[in-house]
């Protein structure tokens, strides 16, 4: 009996997913329903470094700038179902899935060619052939996360391809960052008097180094305390898991892939070379614009370690830019903000809305 109601139980969630996964671009409409003129919105594969990669291309008006963005660990196209972004109505943004993750996964990738310098040629020839066929002499790069790792290194090397450089949760030493988490992770909880939590993060100390232990609890303890994703957002698998089941613009068979190469993209393979590079010491200086955007409550990527790396990032034109409500997701928790400071600041290059005093957090 218990074995039937579980059967039954799987075949409707299968069921449920399917019809969840048509696996087809959602249009533009206009206020009479009818797809949006000039508008695009599609899923598109183009073969990249000798493998075929996927990506989502919308935009309101195609002829606006491209923006090409550089997720972090996993894609996060889906979530802007659940967060609007509001950036396709300046800009025609790809959102590339990156070697390896999503829609670019591939069971035979080798894992040793997902490298920094693979990432960053990568981006490279997308970026052309976006320049190729939307026309465009140069596009905007934006970054989140572990995607910040080689896209400011893309924007560095080649700056000749770019308006402007726009880091969100700018990593700099990603080894330093782990270990203020895990300080503030122990205080809050030993505040809260959460024994539980406290003892496992006694028992995964990260003094000599990021133990497995401590990746295991990680996510839960920073999404419990609203310094994860989203401030909002107090589990991964409500927040992440289950929005990127019910995104129809998947087929069943990209949502598993999504989840396949969740420890094996091309940012999860580079995670040892991120923990041993200090970014303020390879990137000194760049040659475009450059925008960082920081949530305050941030521990993923620290806020303050970001701003630190701003304050000796040489560029010809600059602006930091704190986000007072948001964690690691700023673009999604604060999107008034993001298009203010868009539509203002980064199209124009300026720097008006930008912090005008930093102070530590």
């Amino acid at each position: 009996m218990v074995i039937s109601v579980i059967l039954g139980f799987i075949s409707i969630l299968l069921v449920v997913l399917i019809l969840y996964s048509p696996g087809k671009s959602e249009p533009f409409l206009d206020s009479d329903g009818t797809k949006l003129a000039g508008s695009i919105s599609e899923k598109t594969f183009v073969t990249i470094g000798g493998v075929r990669q996927g990506m989502f291309i919308k935009s309101k008006n195609k002829n606006n700038p491209v923006l090409l963005f550089l997720h972090g660990g996993i894609p996060m196209y889906y979530l802007t179902k659940k967060y609007p972004t509001g950036l396709e109505d300046y800009f025609t943004i790809v959102w590339w899935e990156q070697l390896g993750s999503g829609l670019s996964y591939n069971s035979n990738i080798p894992p040793e060619t997902m490298t920094s310098e693979q990432m960053i040629s990568d981006a490279v020839e997308l970026t052309n052939y976006l320049r190729q066929r939307f026309g465009q002499e140069k596009i905007y790069l934006m970054a989140h996360s572990g995607g910040t790792f080689f896209g400011i290194q893309t924007a560095a090397q080649h700056p000749e391809l770019f308006h402007a450089y726009i880091g969100v949760s700018q990593i700099s030493n990603q080894l330093n960052s782990e270990r203020l988490a895990y300080d503030y992770m122990l205080k809050r909880y030993k505040e809260t008097d959460n024994r539980k939590m406290v003892r496992k993060l006694e028992n995964a100390s990260i003094s000599d180094g990021i133990s497995d232990s401590y990746l295991q609890i990680r996510d839960k303890g920073m999404h419990e305390l609203g310094v994860g994703t989203t401030r909002d957002m107090k589990s991964v698998f409500t927040g992440i898991f289950i929005p990127s089941l019910t995104c129809k613009e998947y087929t069943v068979k990209e949502k598993f892939n999504m989840w396949r190469g969740k420890s094996q993209s091309g940012v999860s393979s580079m995670w040892d070379e991120i923990l041993t590079t200090d970014l303020k010491d390879k990137v000194t200086n760049l040659d475009i614009p450059v925008y960082f955007f920081s949530g305050v409550y941030d521990y993923t990527t620290s806020y303050t370690l970001s701003k630190a790396y701003f304050e000796r990032l040489n560029a010809p034109i600059k602006g930091f830019y704190s986000f007072e409500k948001s964690a690691h997701s700023p673009i999604f928790e604060e999107p008034l903000r993001l298009r203010e400071i868009i539509e203002n600041d980064v199209l124009n290059g300026k720097t008006g809305l930008s912090d005008t005093v930093l102070e530590d957090f």
